[in-house]
């Protein structure tokens, strides 16, 4: 069983949700923060990576934004993907990314497969994926 299973992720908009949710679908963790250009570019992408039934988009807040603020944050960049409160990298053992935006990637098991640097495509998540 991944470690990930066993954790509860904090939402900005909604009720407190078990990683366990995710079971079965790719799930991308992405940093991102309002000053950060590349991490504006990767919106749209992510947001439709995230309308597909096999994988799931959470994002974090670099800055530490929360709660209401977060969800208009959010909003006002045009974030369709979910928003987390709380960073869950500590719990399952992952550094704070040393750049933005970074994306940690976690297969349908819950084990982190790979970090990747720098805005993402849907094109490259897809390929990535399915290798």
């Amino acid at each position: 069983m991944a470690a990930c299973e066993k954790i509860e992720l904090e939402r900005a908009d909604a009720p407190d949700i078990g990683w366990d949710k995710y079971r079965g679908q790719w799930v991308l963790v992405n940093y991102w923060a309002e000053w950060c250009k590349p991490c504006l570019e990767e919106i749209p992408e992510l947001n439709a990576l995230d309308r597909s039934p096999d994988i799931a988009v959470l994002g974090v807040n670099f800055d530490g934004v929360e709660g209401e603020a977060l969800v208009n944050l959010g909003q006002k960049m045009g974030i369709e993907f979910t928003l987390l409160n709380r960073d869950p990298g500590q719990t399952l053992g992952w550094e704070v990314p040393v750049g933005l935006p970074a994306t940690f990637v976690v297969d349908p098991e819950g084990e982190l497969v790979e970090v990747r640097f720098g805005p993402q495509s849907e094109a490259d998540i897809r390929a990535l994926i399915r290798s």
